[in-house]
């Protein structure tokens, strides 16, 4: 995308529930690089309150007319997981940049059915994976990258959160026809991006998912051990009854530590860095920018305006939102098929490509269970 030369980004949000507050709050920080012209959300009289609290110009019940009509640049897919992937389409078929909740699509087979509309139109799907761009998260990809902190070599990640019975009330909530899945597709998933982002392709997924005690029809807690093509090895906890909630990633490299624990961001205090005895001197390394905030969308945001202005394409594309997918889906079919699930094994007929759940959860489903 060629920046405008004679006015900011415009941008248009679609879907005006909880998230969407946070992407318009983002989005008016970073004026006057952009503007948020426009929100679109079935319900009009919630769509019409949000747009009188944020000033919002133009107002719409269709997602088709809103990206028709403004000369769009991004637009904010803040929906409920099932309909991200028509919309997204829709959106590239309009030429505008559609910026995706996460997950991306529910599954597989959507993603690469996007991946086709992006070869087609040229026009990209990016993902919130706010985590990746905090300042403290991107000098560690740099450091990684460079090479200075030796070989990773063991990871933790814990997405440890709490929803209670009442979180699920909401009626695409915990189920894998509309959710996709628990925990691990809308919870955790922040988290092992993150974990992904620092260390590369992963290799293999052992699993284990089970529903403790939500009233969900997906899982509530999932556990995944993995191992990366550069020999590192990972454990991944995503859950949703825990009462002391924390994220907490750890990262083991050769010559240091590095961990941060927060819950829903980080800021760079949250972050510890301990080189290995002997290599004391890797602290002066170790200075990412203390004047930023929590790592959220505006991040992301900024980092997507910045790829504008250089003509580059913006991180958190379909490839790499594809790695974390695959990942989910190869955590599910690992803990219901019950043994290791190698990367690129869920192929395009694989009955975990079309769903998370794969057609074969072990637990009854939720109706059935409270007879």
């Amino acid at each position: 995308m060629n920046p405008p030369t004679s006015r900011p980004y415009r941008a248009a949000i679609i879907g005006t529930g909880g998230i969407a507050r946070v992407h318009a709050k983002a989005l008016k920080a970073l004026a006057p690089r952009i503007e948020l012209v426009a929100v679109a959300d079935v319900d009009p009289d919630r769509a019409r309150a949000f747009a009188a609290e944020f000033a919002v110009p133009s107002v719409h019940t269709d997602a088709a007319a809103l990206l028709a009509g403004h000369g769009l640049d991004l637009v904010s897919i803040c929906t409920p997981p099932q309909s991200h992937a028509p919309l997204a389409a829709l959106a590239q078929r309009a030429g505008v940049v559609p910026l995706v909740e996460k997950p991306t699509t529910l599954n597989l087979r959507e993603l690469d059915e996007l991946r086709a509309v992006e070869e087609e139109t040229g026009v990209p799907v990016l993902t919130v994976f706010q985590h990746r761009f905090g300042a403290a998260g991107r000098l560690l990809a740099r450091l990684v990258a460079e090479g200075g902190l030796g070989r990773p070599q063991v990871a933790t990640c814990e997405t440890l959160w709490y929803r209670d019975d009442a979180y699920f009330g909401v009626p695409w909530r915990g189920r894998w026809d509309v959710e996709g899945g628990g925990p691990t597709m809308g919870h955790g998933i922040h988290q092992f991006d993150l974990l992904l982002a620092i260390l590369g392709p992963w290799a293999e997924v052992t699993a284990f998912a089970a529903r403790q005690s939500r009233p969900t029809d997906t899982e509530d807690v999932s556990l995944a051990l993995a191992r990366f093509e550069n020999g590192a090895l990972a454990t991944v906890v995503n859950s949703v009854v825990s009462p002391r909630e924390s994220s907490r990633l750890r990262f083991d490299f050769e010559f240091a530590t590095v961990e941060v624990e927060h819950v829903y961001g980080y800021t760079t205090a949250d972050w510890t860095f301990t080189p290995a005895p002997g290599h004391e001197e890797l602290a002066a390394l170790w200075q990412p920018d203390a004047t930023g905030g929590t790592s959220g969308h505006g991040d992301q945001l900024a980092a997507i305006l910045d790829a504008f202005d250089a003509g580059t394409p913006p991180e958190a594309s379909l490839t790499q939102a594809r790695r974390t997918l695959e990942f989910a889906a190869a955590t599910y079919a690992s803990a219901f098929r019950g043994r290791p699930i190698a990367a690129g094994e869920i192929g395009p007929d694989d009955p975990f490509a079309a769903t998370m759940s794969g057609g074969m959860v072990p637990w009854a489903p939720l109706k059935e269970a409270l007879v």
